[in-house]
């Protein structure tokens, strides 16, 4: 029996001094700071939209949930408000509103709902002073459709009113249904489907085992939505010790931190594994729960080389041991992957950044196995990167193998050498000298072919473009690539995740095969390529920064 809570039956209809004019939706959904998403209907406005567009609302399942940060809990009941007065039959929601990103795409998947809304800016800070956001997912699990959020600006331009059906919250605190108007509100455990799906995917018995046998381990949720999944999974399910996962607890602002798994912002956690002598692994997930970092005893696992060996090693996961159909990553990670899947003699496929373009060589059945340069990693059992499952992943090959972190990147790259890579990261620069750099450099791309650079011959140089093979559609102005002989690249990209000014990152990459010298430090083996370009784009004098914000 569900628990009814009193409202006026009819809906509202609130009228709106101007239309909603803003940004349109990016694969990340919208994003702005908590302060631009307080304004006056703001948030009701966007949502208008997303009901006035996403197909099926009419008698249709919504999941809905969010990362914890400040306004999560606020905007799930506004949502659901507008949800009942705009007809639909359920909304599924999570106790105290957490639910991650990769959670929220089995959800949607397995309760075969007509899409989702996830609150979250992934891993921006949060906080009053932080930042927001709504993100849209479609059907398959994944993130809408370029043609649903086209669809939904368009509705934002010309709105004039929203639809809002008045009642009392609905608590969060417990599991529970509820109804409102004429929908039923379902609160589920969060955690409980997500684990279960790990458990189809992975032998947690051989897991268990590396852990009792004195393999010590140390998971860093920042304060972020992963806490309550990682403290269950690892251990209460799996048996890891008690305090194996720091700050589990969601915070509203992260804990003052900045929910980005990266040897900057969790440098707790990177030192605890590079500079002390205690632990044989170490991870941490973002502010959803999407990405990750993978850490051994004095090593560093960098994202492009994570998905290479994930790929390289899948047949020791159950769910994997028959073998990959195909593998896809993202044009700006290292092809460090290609590698291996010409080894494995399966398709690799280049594509724009974005999970989106992942899930249609998903849901066609062309790859299992996609991965970004930007800390995330994923297969074909949900529609979005997972970050537990890819911390489980390298657990089960450590558990197979029986050796440290270390030991498995010396042996990837005896066998297929290395790719070199690192990726710089330019943050809040003016956005019009951001658009400078870029643009001068984009200019300029034609006079380079067949010149050296760094001490490379110029193969080819563009701005990328990609048709996907699945849908058709035409992808442009993806980033602007130097290719160099011997599989190195140079690649600068304009990035619109952040809110304050715009992020100029550049991406190096150098191959060096297996009978070359595999242990040198990165940034030194990289550093040709570094000074080149930044003299080639006058980054340092143009943007007022000395060095790189960020560097991974």
């Amino acid at each position: 029996m569900s628990n009814s809570i009193p409202n006026k039956q009819a809906p509202i209809i609130v009228s709106l001094d101007s239309p909603f004019t803003d940004q349109k939706p990016g694969t990340s959904g919208l994003r702005k700071s908590s302060k631009h998403f307080a304004q006056k209907n703001y948030l009701e406005s966007f949502v208008e939209a997303i009901f006035q567009t996403l197909p099926g609302v009419q008698g249709g399942t919504l999941v809905l949930g969010g990362d914890g940060r400040y306004g999560n809990e606020n905007a799930i009941n506004v949502i659901i408000a507008m949800g009942a007065a705009h007809g639909l039959k359920k909304i599924i929601t999570t106790t105290k509103g957490i639910l991650s990103t990769p959670a929220a795409s089995h959800l949607i998947r397995s309760q075969k709902a007509i899409g989702g809304i996830i609150l979250s800016a992934s891993h921006n800070s949060g906080g009053p002073d932080g930042d927001f956001g709504v993100k849209i997912n479609g059907p398959n699990g994944g993130p809408a459709s370029e043609a649903l959020t086209n669809s939904i600006y368009e509705c934002t331009k010309s709105l004039k009113e929203y639809q809002i059906l008045q009642g009392s919250l609905i608590p969060l605190d417990q599991t529970d249904i509820y109804s409102i108007g004429s929908m039923k509100v379902e609160v589920i455990d969060g955690v409980e489907d997500y684990i279960s799906l790990m458990e189809k995917l992975f032998d947690f018995d051989k897991i268990a085992s590396l852990l009792r046998d004195d393999f010590k381990i140390v998971f860093d949720a920042m304060h972020a939505v992963t806490g309550p999944y990682a403290k269950q999974l690892l251990e209460k399910v799996i048996g890891a010790p008690n305090g194996t996962v720091r700050n589990y607890v969601p915070l509203t602002d992260f804990g003052g931190g900045h929910p980005d798994p990266n040897l900057t912002y969790a440098k707790e956690l990177a030192d605890l594994l590079l500079n002390q002598d205690f632990y044989d692994f170490g991870a941490a997930c973002d502010g959803d729960g999407d990405r990750n970092m993978i850490l051994g005893k004095s090593c560093f696992v960098n994202p492009s080389d994570s998905l290479a060996v994930l790929t390289a090693n899948s047949s020791l996961v159950p769910a994997y041991a028959n073998g990959l159909i195909g593998v896809a990553r993202s044009m700006p990670t290292s092809s460090a992957v290609d590698v291996v899947a010409k080894d494995l003699q399966i398709n690799a496929y280049e594509t724009p950044t974005g999970w989106k373009f992942f899930g249609n060589l998903l849901d066609k059945n062309l790859i299992t196995i996609c991965g970004e340069e930007s800390f995330g990693t994923g297969s074909n059992h949900i529609r979005e990167k997972d970050g537990l499952w890819a911390v489980l992943f390298w657990l089960q090959i450590l558990a197979e193998k029986k050796c440290t972190v270390y030991d498995v990147m010396q042996q990837h790259w005896n066998k297929y050498g290395r790719h070199y890579y690192s990726r710089h990261d330019y943050e809040e620069i003016p956005i019009n000298i951001a658009n400078e750099i870029y643009s001068k450099l984009e200019q300029g791309l034609p006079s380079l072919s067949q010149q050296k650079f760094a001490g490379h011959l110029v193969t080819h140089a563009d701005n990328f473009s990609y048709e996907d093979s699945v849908d058709g559609s035409i992808t442009t102005n993806q980033g602007l690539r130097i290719l160099l002989e011997g599989n190195n690249r140079v690649i600068l990209r304009l990035s619109g995740t952040g809110t304050k000014g715009a992020t100029l990152r550049i991406y190096l990459e150098r191959y060096v095969s297996n009978t070359g010298d595999l242990n040198q430090n990165p940034q030194k083996a990289l550093s040709p390529l570094i000074t080149a370009i930044n003299d080639l784009t006058k980054i340092h004098t143009l943007s007022g920064k000395n060095h790189p914000s960020v560097i991974t």
